[in-house]
């Protein structure tokens, strides 16, 4: 088993990628905390980001006021409904992502960005602290052109409070959502059903600057 659990920290190619399953591993009915499904309803929007481990990310986004409810998957790779164990592989080429349900009405995109920028230490590659390998790299998924704006603003925004403050390059994916697909059940809400389990994303300490859209720092 060990070659699953291997550091690969380069992205497989499409060819070389494992061929997944054409039915979904699982399908998420609610909410441990937020009691609420992980859909999108009238007035609701999706919101898609990769910062490390996604146990302890998913929960900085269900403790956000505003958000409705979070799921944690498996995005921008290549194989068809992985599982856990395959995504570890550095085979699949996905993200260890959260979907974020939101109502914009109560909190903005740019704010669950500033969030995100804050949560994890965007300048590491394909890790996140002692985690290693392409599941664990920075990425936001956007869902309209709207969304991709804000995310490359606040990421230029951000880009220059890192460099004052002496960090490398932001090294975050900024790429169009796709195919998005819900973890196992046991990865659902893990913090919250796992109270002293294991969280790996960390911030810089630097915070995002505010009026990441207008280029304000």
């Amino acid at each position: 088993m060990g070659w699953l659990f291997g550091n690969k920290t380069s992205m497989v190619r499409p060819e070389d990628a494992l061929p997944g399953r054409a039915t979904a591993i699982y399908t998420p009915s609610g909410h441990e905390v937020l009691d609420a499904p992980p859909y999108v309803t009238d007035g609701l929007e999706i919101a898609d980001f990769g910062l490390g481990c996604f146990w302890g990310a998913e929960r900085k986004f269900w403790q956000t006021p505003g958000v409705v409810s979070t799921a944690v998957g498996y995005q921008g790779g290549y194989t068809p409904n992985p599982t856990y164990e395959e995504v570890c592989s550095g085979l699949t080429g996905h993200a260890e992502v959260v979907r974020v349900v939101y109502d914009p009405a109560k909190v903005s995109y740019e704010e669950l960005l500033r969030v995100f920028w804050e949560a994890h230490d965007p300048t590491q590659g394909m890790r996140q602290g002692n985690d290693a390998g392409t599941q664990y790299r920075s990425a936001i998924y956007f869902h309209t052109p709207t969304q991709e704006k804000s995310a490359i603003a606040s990421r230029d925004a951000y880009q220059r409070v890192l460099t004052t403050s002496g960090y490398g390059q932001i090294t975050t994916q900024i790429a169009p959502a796709l195919d998005f697909y819900f973890a196992e059940e046991y990865h659902q809400q893990y913090l919250y059903r796992n109270k002293n389990g294991y969280c790996g994303i960390g911030g810089t300490g630097v915070a995002c600057p505010v009026g990441l859209t207008s280029g304000e720092a």
